[in-house]
């Protein structure tokens, strides 16, 4: 009974010390990362609408080139509604152009999986 005792609380401690690791990362991640404004000077504020065709679903497809678009020097803001299968982004023209960021858009993932069209 003993033996069975041990047992039982040893695995109760170790699955606590390795469920916790994945935990004590996220949270590492996500405090080294402060989200920033990115500032752009309203003469130089532009922003586009356009249809993305080949999103399947609202987690990968459209968070990662969301993620993408935000990550990208000169855009000031992107969001991606999967259902509407649309982005809108407000850019800074004189780093940006439309051409660049649906050719952004386009190259997300194989190269081949979303086209873009207005």
């Amino acid at each position: 009974m003993k033996t069975i005792t041990r047992l039982f609380y040893i695995t109760l401690l170790g699955s606590t010390f390795v469920a916790c690791k994945p935990n004590a990362a996220e949270a590492t991640k996500t405090d080294s990362k402060p989200e920033v404004a990115k500032e752009i000077a309203a003469v130089n504020l532009d922003s586009t609408r356009f249809h993305i065709e080949g999103m399947t679903c609202a987690v990968g497809c459209a968070k990662t080139i969301e993620t993408k678009l935000n990550e990208t020097p000169g855009v000031q803001k992107a969001v991606v509604d999967f259902d509407k299968k649309e982005a809108l982004i407000s850019f800074d023209k004189t780093q940006q152009t439309k051409t660049s960021l649906v050719k952004l858009v386009e190259s997300c993932a194989d190269g081949t999986t979303y086209k873009v069209t207005d």
